[in-house]
């Protein structure tokens, strides 16, 4: 099927950091909007075929593939993989890393920026550059749609915590622009979903299980965002709805 103006039909979708959280709403709900999907992560296999298994319960292709974002290697084999089951429609770019060390910018060791920035900057870089590659007509694509998950610690700073984690995604918000122009008349759209505080294993992962419950009540609806919410917002991006979208940042954070 051929696809126009950046629009995306049902194919196969790429969800980096897929097997928990936002990754793996935003899989669930791609399954059952007719998407095969491929299940991206880093660590432990058991949640990635979980979320799986879970997609081909919707009856299309679900496949868990390993891979880290920030190893070029790897993500060649990922969206090699992702070729099996068939052509390539659209990517989201969801992988980051905190560093799970809360603290001022002056307590950061180098190593950890350095991993953060490689993961959620470098990993960004490397599966936007193979979705185009298969995606973007220029290359003899069909076309397709990039969504890359940002935050709104990009506006915040995130101040006292994550300074580091903040400025990384503030970067995937300019390369995401940047991209968008360039890539917007060769069929692919790039957008971007930058959540606010969202209800997920992250906070207590990263030693601050108290995050949620201390930052709700600045949030002008008084409660945190939940995965599904996110996913919603990503499907839209990805969806022929959104075709004349293109190098938004979406933020979906509750007012806050």
């Amino acid at each position: 099927m051929t696809r126009t103006g950046g629009e995306v039909a049902t194919g196969v979708l790429v969800v980096t950091g897929g097997s928990r959280g936002i990754g793996a709403k935003i899989c669930e709900l791609a399954a059952e909007r007719g998407y095969a999907v491929v299940v991206n992560y880093s660590g432990d296999p058991a949640p990635a075929e979980a979320v799986a298994e879970r997609v081909r319960a919707h009856g299309g292709p679900g496949l868990a593939v390993r891979a880290d974002v920030a190893d070029e290697q790897q993500v060649s084999a990922l969206f090699t993989a992702a070729e099996a089951l068939g052509p390539l429609v659209g990517v989201v770019n969801n992988a980051a890393i905190t560093g799970n060390t809360p603290g001022r910018l002056d307590e950061q060791r180098a190593d950890t920026v350095r991993r953060v920035l490689e993961v959620n900057v470098g990993g960004v870089f490397l599966c936007c550059r193979e979705a185009v590659r298969r995606m973007s007509i220029k290359h003899g694509g069909a076309g397709g749609a990039i969504v890359n998950v940002s935050s709104t610690a990009a506006r915040t700073g995130s101040a006292g915590e994550w300074v580091h984690y903040a400025a990384s995604k503030a970067a995937v918000n300019t390369l995401s622009f940047g991209l968008a122009q360039e890539v917007a008349d060769e069929g692919v759209r790039v957008n971007v979903v930058a959540p606010g505080l969202v209800e997920t294993g992250l906070h207590e992962a990263a030693g601050l299980p108290d995050r949620i419950a201390r930052i709700a009540p600045a949030i002008p609806l008084r409660r945190p965002g939940q995965p599904a919410e996110i996913a919603e917002a990503v499907l839209w991006l990805l969806s022929p709805a959104a075709s004349y979208t293109v190098g938004a940042v979406l933020e979906v954070g509750g007012g806050r």
